[in-house]
């Protein structure tokens, strides 16, 4: 068998496989929003009546956003170091999830967005090859990067640009996080202020959810790493390590995780660490359990349901579906909207208070957090955004 006969055969298999036979050919492509047809078209739409909008930009830069497909471009960046719950695969490897996210962007926001796959993993090379390529997006989206280097990429490139940068790992999270866990204090009676978390990981979204539930105004909260609980004076914390330790866990907490467990309100499961149900039992009553990892989760929803009011997961096949698509689209979109220069840590609340919100009557233990598919969700999100970014001076609209 020749080597094409035995590829054809392989690539046959595959199909067999029906999320291979979707993604045969990619999950995207490019559509132009006007035809062109005749001479007077293509004199209009290229040469030589295209030179008078570039001469237009030129003269007054901000036209970019009005006569490009700027203002609604994002791009979506990885080095593939961190993908879904694959670890390191590399750019290729990654690119059917960005093919994916753009997908979420465009079904959910009306956001355009290009899958961008980087072959380097160093902070400097990334973060300049972001800001080379900026001028041709209005926003950059950070996807599986892996930590403590998205930190960093994040930071400096929110220093040196002017458009919407955003680590949807850490804050597309946390915005779902907060607005589903703000729920489930109400569903038991309680308010965030009344709650004590544990969060299970240090990685990017366990440090980005921690903080935005410090924000708003959580009663305590500590995360454990694979050393055990981060605390304030522990030896050997990375920066990011030791900036969370001097802002969270007030009760000083030392040891295991399991220890720290004990009369918790609330668990937030962000590692693939697993908790045994002797552990989840020690909780306090009316406890709630967010265990978020894919697939399987920290503990298991059906032992979490014999003790806990609250379960919440990262799987679409549970109740209570802690899905990043409910935060980015609409967050994108506000930011859009209002052609914000940022994305600010009020207009990451706001989007919380809002998705949260649209559960309203309806609360039940089955019911913290809207669907994906719910078509309030983005509007909702994008107003709210939108509205706090001119609140916060960012908006250029």
């Amino acid at each position: 068998m020749t080597s094409e006969s035995s590829s054809r055969t392989r690539n046959q298999h595959l199909d067999d496989d029906p999320a291979f036979a979707l993604h045969r050919g990619g999950k995207l492509q490019v559509t132009s929003t006007v035809d062109v047809h005749d001479q007077e078209g293509l004199s209009l739409a290229y040469t030589p009546g295209v030179a008078r909008v570039c001469d237009g930009i030129a003269d007054t830069p901000e036209l970019v956003e009005d006569y490009t497909w700027r203002s609604n471009l994002v791009a979506v960046v990885t080095d593939g170091t961190a993908v879904l719950g694959l670890g390191d695969i590399g750019p290729e490897a990654s690119l059917p999830v960005m093919e994916g996210k753009s997908l979420l962007f465009k079904q959910f926001g009306d956001v355009d967005s290009v899958p961008i796959a980087l072959a380097c993993t160093d902070v400097d090379e990334i973060v300049e090859t972001v800001v080379r390529m900026s001028p041709s997006f209005g926003g950059i989206n950070l996807e599986d990067i892996s930590a403590p280097r998205c930190f960093e990429i994040e930071k400096r490139l929110r220093e040196r640009l002017d458009i919407p940068v955003f680590h949807d790992d850490q804050h597309g999270t946390a915005i779902v996080t907060v607005a589903a866990l703000h729920n489930a204090a109400r569903f038991t009676g309680r308010t965030l202020g009344d709650l004590r978390a544990v969060v299970s990981g240090a990685g990017a979204a366990g440090i980005a959810v921690t903080k935005m539930l410090i924000d708003g105004g959580i009663g305590d909260i500590a995360v454990a790493d694979s050393k055990g609980m981060i605390y304030d004076g522990r030896e050997g914390l990375t920066p990011v390590k030791r900036e969370l330790a001097a802002v969270s866990n007030k009760a000083g907490l030392r040891g295991s995780i399991e220890s720290a467990l004990a009369g918790a309100d609330v668990f937030i499961g962000l590692s693939a660490g697993e908790v045994p149900e002797n552990v989840v039992a020690t909780m306090a009553e009316n406890s709630i359990v967010f265990a978020m990892a894919n697939p399987n989760p920290e503990i298991h929803p059906d032992v979490a349901r014999r003790y806990a009011s609250v379960v919440a997961t990262g799987r679409s096949d549970f109740p209570n579906q802690i899905n990043n698509v409910l935060a980015f689209p609409g967050v994108f979109r506000g930011a859009f909207d209002a052609r914000a220069t940022a994305i600010t840590e009020n207009m990451k609340l706001a989007a919380a208070t809002a998705l949260a919100a649209l559960v309203g009557d309806d609360l039940s233990a089955d019911y913290v957090i809207p669907s994906p598919f719910d078509e309030r969700v983005v509007p909702a999100v994008a107003a709210a955004v939108a509205a706090q970014a001119r609140e916060d001076g960012v908006a250029r609209r």
